[in-house]
């Protein structure tokens, strides 16, 4: 697949090509956890409407859920003003954490 080159020319990416992508819950706004996404996965993820990342320690492609069954469908997906962050809106199928919780953000508060 290939990305719009509309889109890809708002894109900033790192040194590695990639960009963060933060997923979120529609339902809830929960804010589930944050990934990389190059053109392609960006790409597959507009295309399918499933999420899916590039995974930097093993260099290949991942679509959340294939393995374990905790899906994300994805309803939006949005660019920041800056263009290096893109936000997912998804309904979220299980657990998003690998840690097998709901989210990755709920275990570590640095401030309350």
């Amino acid at each position: 697949m290939t990305l719009d080159p509309a889109i890809a020319a708002r894109l900033k990416r790192n040194e590695a090509g990639l960009v963060a992508a933060v997923a979120q819950e529609r339902g809830t706004g929960d804010v589930l956890m944050m990934a990389w996404m190059d053109d392609e996965a960006l790409a597959r993820t507009l295309e399918t409407r499933k999420a899916t990342y590039f995974s930097r320690s093993r260099g290949e492609y991942w679509v959340k859920g294939e393995t374990s069954g905790h899906t994300q469908y994805v309803h939006e997906v949005r660019l920041d003003c800056d263009g290096d962050t893109i936000l997912l809106l998804v309904d979220q199928e299980g657990a998003a954490c690998h840690t097998g919780t709901h989210t990755c953000f709920d275990s570590d508060v640095l401030l309350a």
